[in-house]
């Protein structure tokens, strides 16, 4: 799927881009992120997928995200939930991590509605924006899989850039935010809206700012009610576990 980004009026070269991923069913995460993006006067904002998973409110994340029509990836979550899979496309380091993600995905499955599902089911898997003399490719994981880790520091980063027809690659998936020049190109990561693990209780999206010479990339953080969103997670039954990432920002 290809967007066209076109000039300002004024003629103004300059785009900026406000990308989130990752949000999980974490509406108190994302209703303070669209509230401080609203102050950034950027150009567009778009998400990277994984709408849902983890957290208690999977529905008012899908119909806040639907009512603002803002441009989204399907994310493996998205997948899951949408498509009716049995698991959701996570690596998991141990059993029990396995076990508190199946739970995840069923209790998603089953509190998603089927008019949710059917709009996850349909999101595009890439999406390229283009813009005077920048491409940018959108995708959750990878540009060859949806569940493909993209950490600043995995050694096929190079090749993936390397591949990469476009000038810029924006990725979420490992709700590790940073920023790359790689292989004559850049890689972008959006880190997570709703289950960050950068070691804080924060949402945290990703500004991209074009123009005609190089890109520049803002991490933003952003404070909000985890408490709250914790205390929803142990109010719907599920795991104590997926509480505590929301107060900590650690897995």
């Amino acid at each position: 799927m290809k967007s066209n980004l076109e000039e300002s009026e004024a003629g103004s070269r300059r785009m900026k881009i406000a990308f989130l991923a990752d949000i999980h069913s974490n509406i108190h995460a994302l209703t303070a992120v669209l509230e401080n993006i609203a102050q950034q006067d950027v150009d567009l904002v778009a998400c990277l997928g994984d709408l849902v998973g983890y957290g208690a409110f999977p529905n008012q994340v899908i119909d806040t995200i639907r009512q603002r029509n803002i441009l989204t990836v399907m994310g493996n979550y998205d997948d899951s939930v949408g498509n009716d899979r049995l698991v959701c496309g996570c690596a998991f380091k141990d059993d029990r991590a396995a076990e508190l993600g199946l739970r995840s995905l069923l209790w998603t499955k089953t509190n998603t509605s089927k008019h949710n599902k059917r709009w996850l089911a349909n999101l595009p898997w890439t999406i390229v924006l283009e813009y005077t003399n920048w491409k940018v490719r959108m995708v959750h994981g990878s540009p060859s899989s949806l569940n493909e880790y993209l950490f600043a520091d995995t050694p096929v980063l190079n090749q993936v850039a390397a591949n990469l027809a476009e000038d810029i690659l924006v990725c979420g998936h490992t709700h590790l935010p940073y920023f790359r020049a790689v292989s004559e190109k850049w890689v972008l990561n959006a880190g997570s809206v709703g289950k960050p693990k950068h070691g804080r209780p924060t949402a945290s999206y990703v500004i991209l700012d074009l123009d005609d010479r190089v890109p520049r990339a803002e991490i933003v953080e952003v404070n909000y009610d985890y408490a709250s969103a914790a205390n929803e997670i142990v109010k719907a039954g599920l795991p104590a576990e997926f509480a505590e990432i929301i107060r900590t920002g650690k897995v």
